[in-house]
């Protein structure tokens, strides 16, 4: 086994010669998006996304039905909630704030009075409790693991990997964290059992590093300590530090990759350093194959990508660091917190800036290809075409897309015979509803690339640089 160090650069200078490359791998992506097609229950789905995603207050309400939705002791009570949120959408805002938009004014009316009305209130929140369902069906693929395994098998027959996530957020007693860690205990085992039938996918299952393993799971901290304190992360760490080694050994011993999630700031620093620590430890010298997320909408992204290789040089590992780059998804949390207690945002305010910096976040990564596994995930063809066009060899990049946003991508992405990885999310409805109002406000953000390629935007606006 060959002990990594670091590269001698840990950037590549942007090239504008490049741009040409970048433009024409983004149009033959796009165009297999296009072949890959929808079906036209998602046609609607994303109809109706676009819609909502043009009047704030209507989309607002229906969030927060979404998030209540669970909760609900039966269609009369989804349907009451329905009502009493369009009420609130009818009514104009605050001074100084926005009115309903067209189609709320339109659709709303009626929809508040048929969930009042004693006749039809029970099937309108029946089919409200429908929507809520399919929705979330869109998004998870199985209430546990092996329910998810023939969905994961499929993904795996198409040509893409993926990482399970095991929904739940942060904790609030040890009790609670030593289920979730045993929960991510059997998901390994029950995956690494199911995934040794599957057939074999060379593309899929090594790099120039070697071997990538065939199960892959997400996991994070603050699901695994109920300690975290921005004030005081060394608390979390020792709480959470042997829930984490316990599963960093089960996944060496059967040959999988555990990759720890990155949430908002509050836990940043304390996931960061927890990390680096572990795999500092000897035991981990040569396994397992393990990762971290770094969130590009965060204005120090580079100094964390610079403790992370560092922390890593230092560790001697055999096997390289596998960095998932996002852009970011607590952003409207981030933004509010920091707003509301007079503070600097951490995040990016415009998207350009965050699109600009994923860029050269992709770049530095590919440059530290010695030491590092780079995983875009992007939903955003211009991102990804731009890693592949810089890449010098695009076995060594993985492209990671969300399940139920890049359903078209991934298909587009295998086809061109390139590594993907799909993220799933395993779990029940009510744990799921904060990962799914998160991917609800992600596919309706006015900024996303899928909404403008949706409203008619051109490609090759899309596709210039940011």
């Amino acid at each position: 086994m060959r002990t990594l160090a670091a590269p001698a650069s840990a950037a590549v200078p942007a090239r504008p010669e490049r741009e040409a490359r970048v433009r024409e791998l983004g149009r033959e992506i796009a165009a297999g998006q296009a072949a890959a097609g929808r079906s036209r229950t998602r046609v609607l789905e994303d109809r109706g996304m676009e819609l909502l995603s043009r009047d704030p207050a209507l989309k607002a309400a229906l969030f927060r039905l979404v998030d209540v939705a669970p909760a609900c002791a039966g269609p009369r009570e989804l349907a009451a909630h329905l009502a009493a949120l369009l009420g609130e959408v009818e009514r104009p805002l605050a001074p100084g704030g926005a009115s309903p938009g067209r189609f709320a004014r339109t659709v709303v009316p009626l929809a508040r009075r048929v969930s009042i009305r004693p006749a039809t209130r029970r099937a309108v929140g029946g089919v409200a409790g429908v929507a809520v369902h399919r929705m979330a069906k869109r998004f998870i693929v199985g209430a546990g693991p092996a329910e998810a395994v023939p969905a994961l098998r499929a993904l795996w027959d198409g040509g893409a990997a993926a990482s399970v996530d095991l929904l739940g957020e942060a904790t609030v007693t040890a009790a609670e964290a030593d289920r979730y860690a045993q929960r991510c205990d059997e998901a390994l085992r029950t995956l690494a059992e199911a995934a040794r039938a599957w057939p074999s996918r060379p593309r899929l299952e090594a790099d120039s590093h070697g071997p990538i393993p065939r199960v892959n799971l997400s996991v994070k901290v603050t699901a695994l300590t109920a300690r975290v304190r921005a004030d005081a992360p060394e608390l979390g760490i020792r709480d959470a530090a042997d829930r984490l080694r316990g599963l960093l050994r089960t996944a060496r011993d059967i040959g999988a990759h555990l990759h720890v999630d990155m949430e908002s700031m509050d836990s940043r620093d304390l996931i960061t350093e927890l990390v680096i620590d572990l795999l500092h430890e000897p035991e981990f010298k040569d396994g397992p194959s393990a990762g971290i997320v770094l969130q590009a909408y965060l204005r120090d992204a580079d100094e964390q990508l610079d403790q992370l290789l560092g922390g890593y040089v230092s560790a001697a590992r055999s096997t390289p660091l596998t960095i998932r780059l996002v852009k970011g998804a607590y952003w409207e949390h981030e933004t509010v917190e920091a707003h509301q207690n007079g503070w600097t945002p951490p995040v990016f305010e415009a998207k350009v800036e965050s699109d600009r910096n994923f860029e050269r976040l992709t770049r530095r990564l590919l440059g530290a290809r010695e030491l590092v596994r780079p995983a875009i995930a992007s939903h955003n063809v211009r991102s990804i075409a731009h890693a592949l066009a810089y890449a010098p060899d695009t076995r060594d990049v993985e492209l990671q897309v969300l399940r139920g946003l890049g359903d078209d991508l991934q298909q587009a992405l295998a086809g061109m015979d390139l590594r993907v990885r799909t993220y799933c999310p395993v779990g029940d409805l009510v744990a799921g509803m904060s990962y799914l109002v998160r991917r609800l406000l992600e596919n309706t953000s006015n900024d996303s690339f899928l909404l403008s390629r949706s409203r008619g935007q051109e490609l090759d606006t899309l596709l210039a640089a940011p």
